[in-house]
């Protein structure tokens, strides 16, 4: 039976949480448009089956993302490799969080081939009408060309397990619920704050401790 580090998982979900400002703009109007197009049991039922459908994928994601991961580190060893990765990656993605650096927008080019391929099959299911329509349409959406969800998405794999990868992306994905739930649900309070550029400053940097302190060689000289 897989076991999983509390450490990481809480990690990943306030990767999600602190950075969903981010998501936001790449996907909140969606979630927003899914809102304001049905009546009130409508509109919830449609945004909490857009949000369901995209962290369906962030799961599949992590599971594929995943076994590369986990094939890597039992066929060539790269066990030790992987935590100095996911360390690393906890780091480049606080500073892209905290807008110091935005060297993981390279990560969205290497979607957006396959964001090409898959974007068209989300009109099938627009308008939406349906509580499945909804769901279908967030799992399209939910392979969106993202810097902040590839990057997490990359460091699930670094997991070494794929029960661990999927639980990553569940994670971070459960993260983003507050933010998304809020766009479609008129709580704009909480869309200012996860936006403001202290509130950004301050996640990236709280991650970047996370990234530090995972490093196994500051593990070591601490524990």
């Amino acid at each position: 039976m897989p076991t999983f580090d509390p450490h990481i998982l809480a990690s990943a979900f306030l990767l999600g949480f602190l950075g969903s400002g981010h998501c936001l703009g790449m996907c909140g109007g969606l979630s927003s448009a899914l809102g304001l197009n049905t009546g009130q049991s409508g509109r919830v039922l449609h945004v909490v089956g857009y949000n369901l459908g995209r962290i369906t994928s962030y799961c599949i994601a992590g599971l594929i993302v995943g076994a590369a991961g986990f094939w890597l580190s039992q066929q060539l060893g790269a066990a030790s490799f992987l935590r100095y990765f996911a360390a690393l990656m906890l780091i480049l993605m606080g500073l892209y969080m905290g807008q110091w650096f935005n060297g993981l927008l390279l990560s969205e080019k290497l979607g957006h081939k396959l964001w090409r391929l898959v974007q068209p099959l989300s009109k099938r299911f627009l308008p939406v009408k349906t509580m499945r329509d909804s769901v279908l349409v967030g799992m399209v959406w939910g392979w969106l060309p993202c810097g902040l969800v590839y990057s997490a998405l990359i460091w699930s794999g670094s997991q070494n397990n794929l029960a661990g990868s999927v639980a990553v992306m569940l994670c971070f994905g459960l993260g983003t619920l507050p933010s998304m739930l809020a766009t479609g649900l008129f709580a704009q309070h909480l869309v200012q704050i996860v936006q403001n550029r202290w509130f950004r400053s301050g996640a990236g940097l709280l991650m970047v401790i996370f990234g530090i302190w995972s490093l196994p060689i500051v593990q070591q000289a601490f524990l």
